[in-house]
């Protein structure tokens, strides 16, 4: 999320792996509207095995999986979130919206007066 030449993006860290981040829970909550991993891939512009990488990367890294696969006959084809993987979702979504909240502080409002809409152009090397 941006604002202002603020950028701020939450990510959960799980050993060398990100388990979950602003892409990550875009992608469970397409799972959980369109019903399926490849739909969800497809809408968001992923190609089918990075959405199936990206959701087995979450699965191993948190106690539960937050998503799971529906196979079978009939209607119960496809994927959704599980019980934990809404309340990830949910609270990393909070998580997102109390850390919003902090652009109305003094701190923020500092760094904004003082950062530059672009840089200085780059020295000659040696000039340093």
């Amino acid at each position: 999320m941006r604002v202002g030449p603020l950028k701020l993006k939450l990510q959960l860290v799980c050993g060398e792996a990100f388990a979950l981040g602003p892409g990550k829970a875009d992608l469970l909550d397409a799972i959980e509207r369109d019903g399926s991993i490849s739909a969800a891939g497809r809408t968001l512009g992923m190609s089918y095995r990075r959405t199936w990488i990206l959701v087995d990367e979450m699965n191993r890294c948190f106690t539960d999986r937050l998503v799971e696969t529906l196979t079978g006959g009939g209607r119960q084809r496809g994927a959704r979130l599980t019980e934990t993987g809404r309340t990830v979702l949910a609270a990393y979504r909070q998580l997102e919206e109390q850390s919003a909240r902090s652009l109305d502080g003094e701190c923020y409002r500092v760094l904004a007066e003082l950062v530059r809409n672009e840089p200085l152009a780059a020295k000659a090397t040696g000039d340093i």
